[in-house]
């Protein structure tokens, strides 16, 4: 009975280090081939992060639906700018089923190629991804800027 005991509490401890590692092979990894992408400037690596049928939302601008809208959403931002720098900090990931969650914060470091001053974007976002054709790619990717602080009322 003791040994039955044990080799339950192996089992399960091994179940929760594989979910572990199975969620920093879906999403996270999915997150930093997208990073990587997005500071190559390479818009197709950037495309190749998304699902055929995917949604795209960012700051103050439609839904992109699908892989050309997904595509014309990210030529327009690298056509006018150069992402100098991209980070996903305050991450957190979860494995749930054939689809892996992530959401934290952002920032993009742009330096438009009009030559203006270099903009920073920063925000929250949430992602979902799935498995698709033995790769993990977004179905879903939800960006949204920090909401203005507001001013403390005065005591």
């Amino acid at each position: 009975m003791k040994m039955k005991y044990i080799s339950c509490v192996l089992t399960l401890a091994l179940l929760s280090i594989s979910s572990v590692v199975f969620a920093a092979e879906g999403i996270e990894r999915l997150d930093e081939a997208w990073r990587k992408a997005i500071t190559s400037n390479d818009l197709n690596a950037v495309v190749a992060c998304y699902a055929k049928d995917a949604v795209l939302w960012t700051p103050d601008a439609v839904p992109a639906k699908g892989e050309e809208a997904i595509r014309k959403s990210y030529s327009d931002l690298l056509a006018a700018n150069t992402v100098t720098n991209a980070s996903l900090t305050n991450t957190h990931y979860q494995m749930c089923g054939d689809l892996s969650i992530g959401w934290g914060e952002f920032t993009l470091s742009l330096s438009p190629k009009s030559g203006a001053n270099p903009t920073i974007l920063s925000g929250r976002f949430t992602v979902v991804a799935k498995k698709e054709g033995g790769k993990w790619v977004y179905i879903v990717d939800h960006a949204s800027a920090n909401p203005a602080a507001t001013p403390s009322p005065a005591p």
